[in-house]
């Protein structure tokens, strides 16, 4: 089954403040893998509980996953995406 991928507006934002080369790594990451099998990626804690992330490199993609639409909500560096 291929989810719907759909991005929150201030994705555009977090994504600017990423160099060409890491932004491409990351959407070609989130369009291959992301798109097929989106429930293998953790569920996060605390108060991004429900929330799920992906990995890529030093950035997080952080995600909700809601019938067949992935909603992404925050693009960032590993160390401030979870502030």
């Amino acid at each position: 089954m291929a989810y719907k991928i759909l991005y929150k507006k201030s994705v555009v934002k977090d994504l600017k403040s990423i160099d060409k080369k890491e932004k491409e790594r990351i959407l070609n990451k989130i369009e291959e893998t992301l798109s097929t099998k989106p429930s293998q990626y953790p569920v996060l804690k605390g108060k991004f509980a429900g929330l799920r992330k992906i990995r890529v490199g030093n950035y997080r993609v952080v995600f909700s996953l809601l019938d067949d639409e992935i909603w992404i909500l925050r693009i960032g560096h590993r160390s401030g995406v979870y502030k």
